[in-house]
């Protein structure tokens, strides 16, 4: 039996749970269409481009249907380079209190739904450890202030891990590390103290590496807080996570590969993640913006000290202009030895560290 069930499948799927059938008046079917546009103005002080670029990013699609207590809730993404799915999962309300998901579906694990404020997330999203999209089964149980999530997913999004064209980022497959997501369960146990929100989260897996077809171990944990304070949000978080290093994974030098965007890279196979996000919300209520939110999202990456090996460090400060649906993220990213801010990778060492920066000012109209 495949491990893989697409989003095709998982829309097929859903076709027939909203067959028209024998239902009271109350279980009607309920569908919205949305979706998203966005433009995108990017600048680096590296590279050879001195005007920056100016051009479009993505178009997005939202499928949100509801028939009585079964749902389906799916987006597909356009990007300039390739297409990818962004969720897509059919779930059923058996109550208020629990609810279960099959598709691909967001990985509980960290703060949720986010450990960021800006366009460009924290630096755990560049390790699969935010806003991460997985194929398999979650069980969310609410019972008085806690709210507990449990999953087993079967693989990444796509069970072919030398497909870089997608939204999350997940193991992959390139020359000399040729391993893949093989089997993941996760545990989020979360607790509402007022306006504020404390967790713990639990992952483990198996990574298989596709030339040798040993099969490996990985784990992460993560205790994390997520306060308000009026118009302020404080955000703490910390992750260890390691993945097995061994010959026969092509991992015995601390080393495994990761993809998303088009774009393989390696990050270091054992890490502390440390996040610390302050952000505050001013009201506006003009005819061009209804209100504003400024932050700063620090993520530090602490590697082993093991050859070719170092620590990498991601701080984005910007603010968000909001107006109805439509958003334009203004964003300054600077970062040490960090991917998507001219590092190699997120915790190895090819060579001389800089720090690196660049502007992004993204646009979108979400509708």
């Amino acid at each position: 039996m495949s491990h893989c069930l697409s989003a095709l499948t998982v829309l097929s799927l859903s076709l027939l749970a909203f067959q028209p059938t024998a239902v009271s008046a109350e279980e009607e079917t309920d569908v919205n269409i949305g979706g998203a546009v966005r433009l995108n103005y990017n600048w680096k002080d590296y590279g050879d481009d001195d005007d920056g670029a100016f051009d479009f990013e993505l178009f997005a699609v939202d499928v949100d249907v509801t028939r009585g207590n079964w749902f389906v809730d799916a987006q597909f993404r356009f990007y300039q380079t390739f297409d990818a799915v962004h969720h897509a999962e059919i779930g059923y309300r058996f109550s208020d209190e629990d609810t279960v998901v099959a598709g691909v579906s967001q990985v509980p694990f960290g703060i949720s739904p986010y450990a960021s404020h800006g366009f460009w997330f924290g630096g755990t999203y560049y390790l699969g450890f935010e806003d991460d999209y997985d194929t398999g089964i979650k069980w969310t149980r609410t019972v008085d202030n806690w709210t507990f999530d449990t999953a087993y997913f079967f693989n990444s999004e796509y069970d072919d891990s030398s497909r870089y064209g997608r939204y999350s980022f997940d193991i992959a497959s390139i020359d000399g590390r040729d391993n893949k997501e093989d089997g993941q369960a996760n545990f989020r146990a979360q607790y509402a103290l007022g306006d504020h929100t404390i967790g713990a989260s639990l992952q483990a897996g198996k990574i298989r590496n596709n030339t040798t077809n040993s099969l490996g171990n990985h784990y992460a944990g993560a205790v994390h807080f997520d306060g308000h304070f009026g118009s302020w949000n404080l955000q703490l978080q910390h992750i260890y996570y390691d993945f097995e290093q061994a010959p026969e994974l092509q991992t015995a030098d601390g080393r495994i590969a990761m993809s998303a965007f088009d774009f393989p890279f390696e990050i270091a196979t054992e890490a502390n993640v440390t996040s610390f996000n302050v952000a505050k919300t001013f009201s506006v209520g003009n005819e061009f913006v209804d209100k504003v939110i400024c932050y700063n999202d620090f993520t530090y990456t602490a590697t082993p000290n093991e050859f070719q090996l170092t620590d990498s460090i991601q701080n984005v400060t910007g603010c968000t202009l909001i107006k109805g649906g439509l958003y334009t993220y203004i964003d300054w990213i600077a970062g040490k030895n960090m991917w998507f801010a001219g590092g190699p990778g997120i915790g190895v060492y090819d060579g001389p560290e800089k720090w690196h920066s660049r502007l992004n000012i993204n646009i979108g109209y979400y509708f």
